[in-house]
């Protein structure tokens, strides 16, 4: 059953991220960006059993870009998408994913980004294609930065991406 984020328990959430990436998934740049902001509710999911223990879950996150002179474009931040260990490879993280891809066209259709594997996330639409120009702040790699934007949204061929505290 998939339940709003916020109807499922913090801690289990944070047990399932870290089992999912490790406890070190903390310093990741993703994080970063997500530091200071609130998780958009509308968009931020939990997957749970019929005994309502934690399977998954998807946040998303405002964040924005900022052009070389100092135009900002809201950005919703796709991640963490996680599943527990002991349940992928079932579907789970499509289900996650087509739930916040439905949230989204709800709440206008914003450009989506997420730092993720491009074999796996082009089957959702993004891509690593217009991203090339655009920074982050910590390291990443240049191919996992995606982007779909599927309401054609004006967006800058080079910036730097980070908070948007205005969402």
């Amino acid at each position: 059953m998939l339940w709003p984020l916020n109807a499922c328990n913090d801690r289990e959430i944070e047990a399932l991220l870290d089992a999912a990436f490790g406890a070190d998934r903390l310093g990741r740049t993703a994080y970063k960006l997500r530091k200071g902001t609130e998780v958009l509710a509308a968009m931020s999911y939990c997957l749970v059993d019929e005994a309502s223990a934690l399977l998954g879950s998807i946040q998303c996150w405002p964040v924005k870009i900022t052009d070389e002179t100092g135009v900002d474009y809201a950005l919703v931040l796709i991640g963490p998408v996680a599943v527990a260990p002991s349940r992928q490879n079932e579907g789970l993280g499509h289900m996650l994913m087509n739930a916040a891809l439905d949230a989204a066209l709800l709440e206008g259709n914003p450009p989506l980004i997420m730092i993720g594997d491009p074999e796996y996330y082009t089957r959702f639409g993004f891509t690593a294609g217009e991203t090339s120009g655009w920074r982050l702040p910590g390291p990443f790699e240049a191919h996992r930065l995606l982007l779909r934007n599927d309401g054609d949204y004006p967006l800058p061929l080079s910036g730097m991406i980070g908070l948007d505290c205005d969402n």
